[in-house]
C-alpha cells in the first residue's frame, strides 16, 4: 500500500507539474487579438494567479471533507482547533513540544490565521516577479533558478544570523553559483527564444532585470518556506489545511487587488493608471479567447499538484519530496527545450549539469542522515523491548 501511494504521489507531481510548466510558459508568450490580428502579451499575474489559488481552496476543501471524520467538528478538520491529543492540559503532546525540544506556544488559532495570511501576502507579492521575469530571461532558466532556494536563504543566514552550516552545504551552494554563472554567461544571445524576441530581452539589460525579479521571487519564496515550517511546528496542521487556507487568503487578497482601480506600479500593477485590472483582464480574454485554454489548465493542474506535494510531504517526508520535484525539474527544463525550441549551448548544458549535480549532492547527504538516524533509533527500540 506504501508503495503504490508513492507511485501515485509521484505520478500526480510528474504530470501535473509539467503540464503546469508547460501552461505557465504558454501564459508568457503573445496571443492573438481576433478583432485585428495584432499579438499582445497577458501581462497580469495577480489574474492569473486569482485563478489557480480558487482552485486550489477548492481541492484543498474537497480533500478535507473527503478525508474527515463523521464526529470531527469541521473546524478541526479545517485546523482551527488544536488536535484532540493537544486539549489536555492545553499544551500537551503533539502540541506541548517544539520539534527541537522547546516549549511551544499555546494554540492560538489568531495566531495560525496571522501566519497563514502573512504566507498568502507573500506568496502573491512573490508571483508577479516571476511572470515579469520570463519577459527577460528564458523559461529553462527561470527552471534552473527556481530549482536553487538554497543559495539565497543560506546566504542570508550566515550575513544576518552569523549561522553555521555543515560543510558540505558550502560545496553545495559553490556548486550550484557556479553552474549559473556558468549557464547565464555562456548562452549564445543570437539564437533568441521563441517568446524572447521583445523589446526587453533584447535590451543590454535585460537579463539583469530579468535575473533581479527572480532573485526578488526566489526571496519571497523562501520567506514562504520558513512561514509554512514554522506554522508546521508550532500548530501541527496537516498540509492540506495550510493549503486551504492560504489560498483562500491568497485569493482574497488578489481579488480584492484585481478590483481597485490602483496607479501603475511595474511588475506588480501593469495595468494603466486608475483602472481595474479585473476589468481589463476579462477585456483581454474576450478579445483573446485563446488564453482560456493554457489559463485553465495552469490553475487545474496547479491545484491538483499541491495536493499531491501536500500528501507526498505527510507521508514520505521532506526527502522524499525534494528527490521527486528535483528531478521533476530537470524534466520540466528539457520539456520546455523541446516544446518550445529554446536553444542551448553546450556551455548551458554544462551549467545545468553543475547545478542539479550540487542539489545531488544535498539530496545525497539529506538521504544518508536520514538513515543514520532511522539506524539509532532502532536500536533504541531493540534495547527498550529487551528490558
Amino acid at each position: 500500500m506504501s508503495f503504490a501511494r508513492l507511485l501515485v504521489c509521484v505520478g500526480g507531481v510528474y504530470v501535473m507539474f509539467l503540464a503546469w510548466a508547460v501552461a505557465q510558459e504558454r501564459l508568457s508568450v503573445p496571443f492573438v487579438n481576433i478583432k485585428d490580428g495584432s499579438s499582445a502579451k497577458f501581462k497580469s499575474a495577480i489574474i492569473i494567479s486569482t485563478a489557480q489559488s480558487i482552485l486550489s481552496s477548492l481541492s484543498a476543501y474537497v480533500y478535507i471533507l473527503l478525508r474527515r471524520k463523521p464526529s470531527e467538528p469541521l473546524a478541526q478538520s479545517l485546523g482551527l482547533l488544536p488536535p484532540p491529543l493537544a486539549v489536555e492540559n492545553g499544551n500537551s503532546k503533539p502540541n506541548g513540544k517544539h520539534d527541537h525540544g522547546k516549549p511551544s506556544t499555546r494554540f492560538s488559532q489568531n495566531v495560525l490565521l496571522a501566519r497563514y495570511l502573512q504566507c498568502a501576502a507573500f506568496i502573491t507579492a512573490a508571483a508577479p516577479f516571476g511572470f515579469a521575469a520570463l519577459a527577460y530571461v528564458s523559461y529553462p532558466t527561470m527552471v534552473l533558478a527556481k530549482s536553487c532556494k538554497l543559495v539565497p536563504v543560506m546566504i542570508m543566514n550566515v550575513l544576518l544570523y552569523r549561522r553555521k552550516f555543515a560543510p558540505h552545504k558550502y560545496l553545495v551552494v559553490s556548486m550550484v553559483t557556479a553552474g549559473i554563472t556558468v549557464f547565464m554567461y555562456m548562452g549564445d544571445d543570437k539564437k533568441a527564444s521563441s517568446h524572447s524576441s521583445s523589446s526587453t530581452s533584447e535590451s543590454p539589460y535585460g537579463s539583469l532585470i530579468g535575473i533581479t525579479y527572480l532573485l526578488i521571487n526566489l526571496a519571497l519564496d523562501g520567506a514562504v518556506n520558513s512561514t509554512q515550517d514554522e506554522i508546521f511546528v508550532r500548530h501541527k496542521v496537516t498540509g492540506q489545511q495550510m493549503m486551504f487556507w492560504i489560498n483562500v487568503m491568497s485569493t482574497g487578497i488578489t481579488v480584492v487587488l484585481s478590483l481597485l482601480p490602483l496607479p501603475h506600479i511595474p511588475v506588480l500593477h501593469p495595468s494603466a493608471s486608475g483602472t481595474s485590472e479585473m476589468l481589463q483582464a476579462i477585456e483581454f480574454v474576450r478579445t483573446h479567447p485563446d488564453i482560456i485554454g493554457p489559463l485553465a489548465l495552469f490553475a487545474f493542474t496547479g491545484a491538483l499538484g499541491q495536493l499531491f506535494i501536500f500528501e507526498t510531504l505527510q507521508h514520505f517526508g521532506s526527502l522524499t519530496l525534494v528527490t521527486i520535484t528535483l528531478t521533476r525539474k530537470m524534466g520540466t527544463m528539457l520539456l520546455s527545450v523541446f516544446l518550445y525550441n529554446h536553444t542551448l549551448t553546450s556551455g548551458q548544458w554544462l551549467g545545468a549539469a553543475i547545478v542539479f549535480a550540487g542539489i545531488s549532492v544535498e539530496a545525497y547527504v539529506k538521504r544518508r542522515d536520514v538513515h543514520a538516524k532511522r539506524v539509532v533509533q532502532e536500536k533504541e527500540k531493540a534495547k527498550l523491548k529487551s528490558l
